[in-house]
Parts: structure tokens; sequence; C-alpha cells
């Protein structure tokens, strides 16, 4: 009768280490719980970069073959005009010019 109570024991404490081990060491639970979600994050974040890369494959292509593409790109962002053109380029919202004063009060 003895012996099964050791018996029994032992096997309780080394169900409660098991456990223990089990949930909250390096390669328990809770880590692969957390390398799961790091892994759904650096998942979505390739995906987005995948998206990028393929925009911009897009672009480069318009860029080497479509000449009106070129064109509107040109004029766009790096503000070329044609011959007899003239360019306006207006200040962005809520920006305000210096006006020369030493101190805005």
């Amino acid at each position: 009768m003895i012996g099964r109570g050791i018996l029994l024991a032992f096997l309780v404490l080394l169900n409660l280490f098991l456990v223990v081990r089990l949930m909250w060491t390096d390669q328990g639970v809770f880590a692969y719980l957390e390398l799961k979600n790091r892994y759904e994050v650096l998942h979505q974040r390739l995906e987005n970069v995948d998206a990028g890369n393929m925009d911009l494959s897009l672009e480069i292509r318009r860029l080497k073959t479509d000449r009106a593409y070129q064109e509107k790109v040109i004029r766009e962002r790096m503000n070329f005009i044609k011959k007899d053109e003239i360019l306006y380029i207006f200040p962005e919202a809520g920006t305000h010019p210096n006006t020369g004063d030493a101190t805005d009060e």
C-alpha cells in the first residue's frame, strides 16, 4: 500500500514536471505560439514586399516601352516642359513662403 502511494506521488510529480516543461520552456507551447505569430508577421511583410516588387517591375517595363508614360513621368516628377510652355509651381498646402521678416510673432 505504501509502495503504491510512493509510486502515485512520483507519477504526479513527474506529470507536473512534464506539464511545466511543456508550457514554459524555450521549446514549450508559449514559445511555439510566439514563433507562429512572428512567422505570420514576417510572411505578411514578405507578401507586401513581393507586391511592391511587382509594382516596380511593371513600372520599369512601362518606362522602357511606353513613350507616353515616359513623357508623363518626366513632366510630373522632374518638372520638364515642352518648348513654348510655361511651368507654374505652386507651394504645397500648409507651407508659407519666407517673407524675410526676422520673426513671426
